[in-house]
């Protein structure tokens, strides 16, 4: 039996172009991969929640510290319950997959 080692952060950022380009690079500059991502605004649109599905390799913490940082990362929390989210994404895209294969 596999362990799944991979966990969910939700973060809450302002709505506007460029944010997810600041997010992920920093996830890019500390070389660290990003399995999943889902972006919704929320609220009146001002804000978007961006769910991460991240595997968790013992830098999540540090990683966590570092997009506080950033200005337009308003909350960020780990949201084990948002895996499901991802499920069903994947359910959903899954007969698409292997159409083309990456390589």
């Amino acid at each position: 039996m596999q362990v799944d080692s991979r966990t969910v952060l939700r973060l809450l950022v302002r709505n506007h172009p460029g944010v997810l380009s600041h997010v992920s690079g920093l996830f890019a500059r500390r070389g660290f991969n990003v399995e999943g991502v889902l972006c919704v605004p929320v609220e009146d649109g001002r804000c978007s929640a961006v769910l991460l599905l991240l595997a968790d390799d013992g830098r999540l913490a540090q990683l966590a510290a570092q997009l506080r940082k950033l200005e337009d990362v308003l909350d960020i929390h780990p949201d084990a319950g948002a895996r499901h989210a991802f499920d069903v994404v994947a359910r959903h895209v899954a007969p698409d997959v292997g159409v083309r294969r990456c390589g």
